[in-house]
């Protein structure tokens, strides 16, 4: 599918052009320790990004664990984001105990026109249970 985005002083770019997001690996603290994600590059199909992750939980090596992580993120949020804009998201988890994650957070662009900026994710482990990372992504 081809669909134009309207970039703040560039010519129009290719939803293509956004296939492929590279997300930096997050960071947070937890109750006496952290939790450290890393994700695999994301690669778009049909509106949805997806890439396999691996958590590591300091200093609770047991409490480790590695799954799938999917983030809807359709054409017009692409050109929000282009505008420079903040978009929200959602998207899903399952590690590979096949249990569910909710997961939610925004992009920040750097500047309109932008192909990189700041992101918030937050990853419900439970209903009581919110882990949030921020870090930076770059579309390449």
């Amino acid at each position: 599918m081809m669909v134009a985005l309207a970039w703040a002083t560039a010519a129009p770019v290719r939803a293509a052009d956004f296939e492929h997001l590279t997300v930096e690996p997050g960071k947070t603290s937890i109750y006496i320790g952290t939790v450290t994600i890393t994700m695999t590059p994301f690669r778009r199909d049909q509106g949805v990004y997806a890439a396999d992750y691996r958590a590591k939980v300091f200093p609770y090596f047991f409490a480790n664990e590695h799954g799938w992580l999917k983030v809807d993120f359709n054409d017009e949020q692409l050109a929000r984001l282009a505008r420079g804009e903040r978009v929200p998201f959602t998207g899903r988890a399952e590690n590979s105990e096949k249990e569910p994650r909710h997961v939610e957070g925004h992009a920040t662009p750097d500047a309109p026109g932008a192909k990189h900026g700041k992101i918030k994710v937050r990853v419900f482990v439970t209903k009581k249970i919110e882990l949030i990372f921020n870090t930076t992504y770059r579309f390449e």
